[in-house]
């Protein structure tokens, strides 16, 4: 554990996960260290968060669905939307724009639908989505705010207060937030932008070690005035 930039109140840690796109054999593998982390060091209010991008590029998308759906006793769960569990959504419904079919086609939908036995040729197959999956995705959170943390899956707009976010900066932004060297109304976790690395800064913590894409799944743990790392 080293110093964070922010605290949480006494009695309280969170876990929070990055991006996992698909990778639910190391998603499972980091709750079984986050198990076994908190049963080495109980704590009155554990929580496990995930930082959103559930699905796309990797090759198991289902089951990091099907993982989300099962609560894990002693440990409350939360989870953050993503711009690709957006994407796969607004793809899905069924009034769903030509525009919204391709955007979500173009950015890594081939595995996902594969991963429910579907095509991305056969838009007929795409019912073999699981409804309770789509439910699941529909009711995360755009953001989760704890003691001195914001959480979110991009990051926020720099010259806007909490209040005044709009959502989907809070899925999608990068610019001016990756750059921004000023004071934030909150320490900013947020995925989203891969790095080889946990990238600490006094405003911003990212999380997005780039799993899919052959990097480490990461998890923040944060508890007090400490971070430290947990990793699949």
């Amino acid at each position: 554990m080293a110093k964070a930039p922010a605290s949480l109140p006494a009695g309280q840690r969170i876990y929070a996960i990055g991006d996992t796109h698909g990778c639910a054999a190391r998603l499972a593998v980091l709750h079984e260290k986050i198990l076994a982390d908190l049963a080495a060091r109980p704590i009155a209010q554990p929580l496990l968060l995930h930082l959103g991008d559930y699905v796309d590029r990797g090759p198991d998308s289902a089951g990091v669905l099907a993982r989300l759906a099962q609560p894990i006793t002693g440990l409350p769960m939360v989870n953050l939307m993503g711009n690709h569990d957006r994407m796969m959504l607004d793809a899905l419904a069924e009034d769903a724009a030509e525009e919204a079919v391709s955007l979500w086609l173009l950015n890594g939908a081939g595995p996902t639908l594969e991963s429910y036995g579907a095509s991305p040729r056969h838009p007929a197959s795409w019912a073999r989505v699981r409804e309770a999956d789509l439910q699941l995705l529909q009711a995360c959170r755009p953001r989760f705010a704890a003691g001195g943390y914001l959480f979110v899956h991009a990051g926020i707009r720099p010259d806007r207060t909490l209040e005044e976010q709009d959502d989907a900066d809070l899925l999608w932004i990068r610019e001016p937030f990756l750059s921004w060297r000023g004071v934030l109304p909150a320490v900013v976790v947020h995925g989203h932008t891969p790095a080889p690395s946990p990238e600490i800064r006094p405003h911003r913590i990212g999380l997005d070690t780039g799993a899919v894409m052959g990097g480490d799944l990461t998890c923040g743990v944060f508890e007090a005035d400490q971070v430290g790392f947990l990793r699949a």
